[in-house]
């Protein structure tokens, strides 16, 4: 393992200098005095502009299609064009639902540098959680494919913002099938909507200030309707200073590495995450587009699929969730792939099993693990942990970027800001606030629950977290997942972790299901990995011998099965719970 060069602190030192690329200043953002780059991007079209600078590079690679950064910025600058013909103006909002295809990548830049406020609502959705964002957010323009048209069309008439729908098909080798055309909203399909595209196209000329709302992302919330966080042109931009700093202060801490790209070869990614999540569009693409990385998409994943476009493109970087990951270094013909490109394999969204980084290091020997931490209302990234630092702490997030503060505040504060009389050190757990310029202004159109998750600035996040002595972040819990089992607090990750520890586990998640007397017990749902058998007794044992004897799970439930898990790749514990009490499969009691 590399030493480092320099400390953590001065490393940030030294990358946040006067004069440095990274300098950082204090600022006045919606009222609120914060700490920002000084040197961020003002607007997302000066991203878009950026591209041109790679404008022979391959982009959007999807199947059999291919898209140059000059392609890309020709048809998104004509979209926009067409966007303003049709009436759009600065602060419309401008939905787009569909899969992952490199329409949606030019639909979203078409659409912001507009003016416009963009809406990635969640592909999966059902017809009355589509309606339902398409009617909150006012949406005027919605851009979807063939699947997602049929899903709203029986109830465009609730929709009374709603003019145009423009569609896509998922093969390039047919127009879209818009159906029956009838009612007062014009559908229309991409390619005669787009029309002819100027070579020498550029955006129209629209005034973009920094605090411009730029996007609605809804948050999959477990009750009640979605919430749609309202992102800012600075907060997105924030998040993309975070990450390339992040990637600057490790390579200038423990060196670029002999096996690291050269200048010429560009990076890529694979892309097994929703553009419509923060992470695929603040964390993914939009760093792609500002630093010419190509974006490989996949209709759907496949470990062996992916092992093999790994292997055609070159693939530099993998990122998704924990489970895309364990999937392909699991796959039985791993070794059969050239995979040799690849130099990075980041992931968040989901509680990572401590040894994940061991065994990614062992797989792809020239490549460096890493995983981050954020939330929608932080518009991704607000801490990073990466390279030695993570194989030191495989069980953190990584510190908190120089723009971002964390403060840990114990149960029952009632104060909306944290003060100095708050209990500090490494073994302090409380919920995790978190306070700077990627934190998102509110909730759209509804202000009750902003303030509710806003007190000056600061985001409640409703994790469990504690910082160590060097300002790591350790996420113990989510709030709402936390066990309370005869009065003792069981923080289910935690016990996911030792759990996965066990060499036959492919999976498993922990949840608190309602006890007689002792208020809630732990189960434990575990998959296998192909072809092993054990007996529950083993997994207790094997808990048993690494945590107190509280956490050990009371009953464990072997599931056949995959884990339910949403587009971002969190577990559906309120799903996995109901479904408990219809199972099948082997359990045991304590």
């Amino acid at each position: 393992m590399s030493e480092a060069r320099l400390s953590l602190d001065e490393a940030t030192a030294q990358l946040t200098a006067p004069g440095q690329m990274f300098e950082t200043e204090r600022a006045m953002v919606n009222g609120l005095e914060l700490t920002v780059w000084k040197n961020a991007p003002a607007n997302l079209r000066q991203i878009l502009d950026l591209s041109l600078n790679h404008a022979a590079r391959d982009f959007l690679v999807y199947e059999d299609r291919r898209h140059t950064f000059e392609e890309h910025y020709r048809v998104a600058a004509t979209l926009a064009t067409r966007l303003v013909e049709l009436g759009v103006h600065k602060g419309d909002r401008i939905a787009i639902a569909s899969r992952n295809l490199p329409e949606w990548v030019m639909a979203f830049w078409g659409s912001v540098v507009t003016g416009a406020v963009v809406v990635p609502l969640n592909a999966w959705w059902s017809t009355d959680e589509l309606i339902y964002g398409l009617s909150d957010s006012g949406t005027t323009v919605l851009f979807v494919d063939e699947e997602r048209l049929e899903r709203v069309r029986p109830r465009l008439a609730e929709l009374a913002n709603l003019s145009t729908i423009v569609v896509w098909s998922d093969d390039a080798n047919r127009p879209a099938q818009l159906g029956e055309l009838r009612g007062r909203v014009r559908v229309v399909r991409f390619g005669d909507f787009l029309g002819e595209v100027d070579p020498l196209a550029t955006p129209p000329k629209v005034v973009l200030e920094p605090d411009d709302d730029a996007t609605i992302l809804y948050t999959s919330g477990t009750t009640g309707h979605p919430k749609g966080a309202v992102g800012s042109h600075r907060n997105v931009l924030t998040n993309l200073m975070n990450l390339f700093f992040a990637a600057r202060r490790s390579a200038l801490r423990f060196g670029a590495g002999d096996d690291a790209p050269a200048p010429d070869v560009q990076s890529s990614g694979l892309l097994n995450i929703p553009f419509f999540h923060a992470t695929g569009c603040h964390a993914f693409m939009i760093p792609a587009t500002a630093a010419g990385n190509k974006i490989v998409m996949m209709h759907h994943f496949d470990a062996k699929r992916a092992l093999k476009v790994i292997e055609t493109e070159r693939i530099t970087g993998i990122g998704g969730v924990p489970t895309i990951a364990m999937q392909i270094i699991d796959d039985p013909d791993f070794s059969t792939f050239d995979t040799s490109s690849v130099k990075n394999i980041s992931y968040g969204g989901a509680p990572a099993p401590p040894d994940l980084v061991k065994r990614l290091r062992s797989a792809f020997p020239g490549g460096q693990p890493g995983n981050g931490y954020g939330l929608t209302e932080t518009s991704a990234g607000v801490c990073g942990n990466s390279g030695p630092d993570y194989v030191a702490k495989p069980n953190s997030c990584g510190p908190a970027y120089p723009v971002n503060e964390v403060a840990i505040v114990p149960e029952g504060f009632e104060g909306d800001e944290p003060s100095d009389e708050l209990p500090r050190g490494p073994d302090v757990v409380g919920e995790l606030w978190i306070k700077g310029p990627n934190v998102v202004r509110g909730y759209w159109n509804n202000s009750e629950a902003t303030a509710e998750a806003f007190t000056k600035g600061w985001l409640h996040t409703g994790d469990i977290a504690r910082i160590d002595g060097e300002g790591f972040v350790f996420i113990v819990d989510r709030a709402k997942d936390m066990i309370i089992r005869g009065g003792e607090n069981v923080y289910s990750v935690i016990v996911e972790g030792a759990i996965f520890e066990h060499p036959d586990v492919a999976d498993c998640a922990v949840v608190g299901v309602a006890h007689p007397t002792l208020g809630e017990e732990v189960v434990a749902v575990v998959v296998l990995r192909p072809g092993r058998v054990i007996e529950a007794e083993e997994i207790s044992r094997h808990v048993a011998a690494r945590l107190a004897k509280f956490e050990v799970p009371t009953t464990i439930v072997f599931r056949s099965k995959e884990l339910p898990r949403n587009p971002q790749g969190k577990v559906l514990k309120r799903e996995l719970r109901d479904s408990l009490f219809e199972r099948t499969g082997p359990a045991t009691r304590r």
